[in-house]
């Protein structure tokens, strides 16, 4: 099989899981029942996996440090979203600070 069928392949393969999972829950929604535990542990990992995916994308490039205007501005941008400010705010806030610590030469 040459790298081009094989990646063919294996993208309408994974495209096929990724669709019969999510066909899954609504079709066995009213078959399966969690118990509240289950629920509240599901909540819990939901939240601490987002903020691991946060914290390696705001903290990291390429498997070095990223430096410091990255993981300031993503701080930024979570205070502004804290407060509740609209997402347009929030975004702009986070990337400007980004890039006016970067002009200013912080890494």
């Amino acid at each position: 099989m040459t790298s081009t069928t094989a990646l063919v392949v294996a993208t309408a393969v994974l495209g096929a899981g990724t669709f019969a999972f999510r066909l899954a829950g609504p079709l066995l929604r009213s078959r399966v029942t969690l118990s509240p535990r289950v629920e509240r542990l599901t909540a819990v990992a939901v939240v601490v996996l987002l903020a691991a995916l946060v914290a390696t994308s705001a903290l990291t490039t390429s498997h070095d440090f990223a430096g410091a205007a990255r993981p300031a501005g993503v701080l930024l941008g979570g205070v502004c979203a804290w407060r509740k400010a609209p997402f347009v705010v929030v975004v702009v806030a986070a990337a400007g600070t980004t890039a006016v610590l970067r002009l200013l030469g912080v890494a």
